[in-house]
């Protein structure tokens, strides 16, 4: 059984309700749920956070604890060195999700610092970007 940790950065907090017509109508709670049962074989920890310290502090205990990592930084991908040092000095694999497409959206969404430091990023897919990378990453290919 391979231990996946998702980790959602600020305002990831309020889906379902913010801006539907760009992130859907699904909380990610009710979306967990439905990934545990989806993925039997994996046991997931999850962890949402507005603050960038407790997101590189989870960060560092799940490298201790976790096979794997999806993140989710949300506008901390776009904006936090220390975030990105993080990944960088983590040895286990992680993908990064964007549940818009961070290229259909404003021009400073454009860049992830962090997405570097990840195996690969999925966008633009909604929810089910979470899914795929899970798929990914039970799969063997890190």
């Amino acid at each position: 059984m391979k231990k996946i940790g998702i980790l959602n950065g600020p305002n990831l907090n309020q889906l379902g309700t913010r801006e539907p017509e760009i992130y859907g109508s699904k909380t990610f709670e009710d979306f967990f749920g439905e990934l545990e049962n989806r993925f039997e074989n994996s046991e997931f920890s999850y962890k949402q956070s507005n603050e960038e310290g407790e997101l590189i502090n989870q960060l560092q205990n799940w490298e201790k604890t976790q096979d794997a990592i999806i993140i989710n930084l949300a506008g901390y991908s776009h904006t936090s060195v220390s975030l990105a040092d993080t990944l960088k000095a983590i040895s286990l694999p992680v993908i990064e999700v964007h549940i818009s497409n961070i290229y259909a959206r404003e021009e400073f969404r454009h860049r992830s610092l962090t997405a570097s430091y990840c195996q690969g990023c999925i966008m633009g897919l909604g929810l089910e970007g979470y899914a795929l990378a899970t798929q990914f990453l039970l799969n063997d290919h890190n």
